[in-house]
């Protein structure tokens, strides 16, 4: 495989772009999250309530930053015409099998939510990913409680011909979909520390 940076992919559906994901836009950030909080936590459910959102947030930015140089993870912001932040897309490295190269999550603020941004800047990824030259297999990990992010993903699923399996294992509901991605939803998160 070779090593690319993440780069700036333009020319989305309706005039949005996705730019590879910087400190600068922390402010962005903390202004989605403070709109809708829990379709932040849904998308990024790792994000505790016992400690400060805005520096946890800031480290997930300054990570990503850093670590997009190193070609183990690619983030973008979304952005449209005017340059208003729209969320977040990326390839993550925090896989649940052994063999996959990525884990695609995303995250769309409340008020550009069920316009198709969300699906079109996964195939702006996805054809990214594409043109490398390489197969990546690329794990999607939804929340069971993040609607439009699972619907989304169904959607991704379906547009790929993928076949979808359903297995109910104690508290967490699995999906995969055999082919080049894995669907899986977890609450796990909800019984790691969570404090309400």
């Amino acid at each position: 495989m070779t090593m690319a940076r993440t780069p700036e992919l333009l020319d989305l559906q309706d005039g949005f772009r996705l730019r590879p994901v910087s400190k600068a836009i922390l402010s962005s950030v903390m202004e989605a999250y403070v709109e809708d909080p829990e379709s932040a936590k849904a998308a990024l459910p790792w994000l505790r309530n016992d400690r400060d959102i805005t520096r946890q947030l800031s480290d997930m930015l300054h990570d990503l930053e850093h670590l997009s140089n190193a070609d183990r993870v690619h983030f973008w912001s979304i952005h449209d015409d005017s340059n208003s932040f729209i969320g977040l897309i990326g390839l993550g490295d925090e896989m649940q099998l052994i063999h996959s190269h990525y884990n695609l999550g995303y995250w769309v603020r409340k008020g550009f939510r069920q316009k198709g941004i969300a699906s079109s800047s996964v195939d702006a990824v996805l054809g990214w990913l594409n043109s490398r030259g390489d197969t990546y297999r690329v794990e999607i990990t939804v929340h069971p409680r993040n609607i439009a992010g699972l619907i989304t993903a169904e959607r991704i699923a379906a547009y790929l011909k993928l076949r979808i399996y359903e297995l109910e294992e104690q508290k967490a509901r699995r999906t995969i979909a055999f082919g080049d991605c894995l669907l899986y939803t977890s609450d796990a998160a909800d019984e790691e520390d969570s404090v309400d």
